[in-house]
């Protein structure tokens, strides 16, 4: 099977969409697009004729540009059963453990509740990369706007145990502010140093951290590793509950 391909796209301050394309059948998708017109623009760019939209939750600045684009292109909008009614111009409903098919490549659905009660995420196993909107961030994860920390804690849970060779395109380019988080909380860390100068390195030359890889998340992303020793020790909270963990990091980060 062919490589999905992968274009990165940033769109408004820190906006990431995603257009994807499998090269066997030229089946196109745009994951999370913000706005319309960059996006048409960079498929007329591309070549590519987009066929699906891959919507991960309703905020606007991942489905404003859904009903605009849909109309130029007539493709067909994919997002959460359980949110249907707030994803604009929403044709297919999927829900945890469906598959949504893109040409050759398969997405697996994950329903990742707590940024929004509705929030989904796809993984293309055989592409290794995982969307995941704004459940979780490079060295971070959403804010709780509408989820408990029990719901964003099971959902990145569930997305800490893909493999390690996961590559993770995210809503959003917030890896610099969340590293000097993680290392105010945990400076301790050598892996997160590590991968917190690289990440410095990336943003001076103007360029992306994302993909970032799952398997450096696992040992560096504070919110993936409440049940951690070391991290719960590092933020004075040894023995905790990970959820009361996580819940006190995030709150943490919210006041940051």
């Amino acid at each position: 099977m062919a490589e999905l391909e992968i274009h990165l796209l940033p769109v408004l301050s820190d906006n990431y969409v995603y257009l994807l394309r499998d090269p066997e059948t030229a089946a196109c998708a745009a994951v999370d697009p913000a706005v319309a017109a960059p996006v048409l623009e960079k498929l007329d760019e591309l070549g590519w004729k987009l066929t699906h939209i891959l919507s991960t939750h309703h905020h606007m600045d991942h489905v404003g540009g859904n009903l605009e684009i849909k109309k130029a292109t007539g493709c067909t909008i994919v997002g959460a059963r359980g949110d249907a009614a707030r994803i604009p111009g929403i044709d297919v409903e999927v829900s945890e453990g469906d598959a949504f098919t893109l040409g050759s490549q398969t997405a697996h659905v994950f329903e990742t509740p707590g940024h929004t009660v509705g929030h989904i995420a796809y993984w293309f196993e055989g592409a290794r990369a995982l969307f995941c909107g704004d459940t979780l961030f490079s060295l971070g994860c959403g804010r709780l706007f509408e989820g408990s920390p029990e719901q964003m804690w099971d959902s990145l849970r569930k997305l800490r145990d893909l493999p390690g060779d996961t590559r993770i395109y995210c809503g959003h380019e917030y890896t610099n502010s969340n590293a000097d988080f993680a290392l105010d909380i945990d400076p301790g860390n050598a892996a997160l140093k590590r991968q917190a100068d690289g990440i410095l390195a990336q943003r001076q030359n103007g360029q992306p951290t994302i993909p970032a890889l799952l398997a450096d998340e696992k040992v560096a992303n504070p919110f993936l590793r409440a049940d951690d020793p070391a991290l719960q020790k590092a933020v004075g909270m040894p023995g905790e509950e990970p959820v009361t963990v996580f819940a006190e990091i995030r709150r943490r980060k919210d006041h940051f």
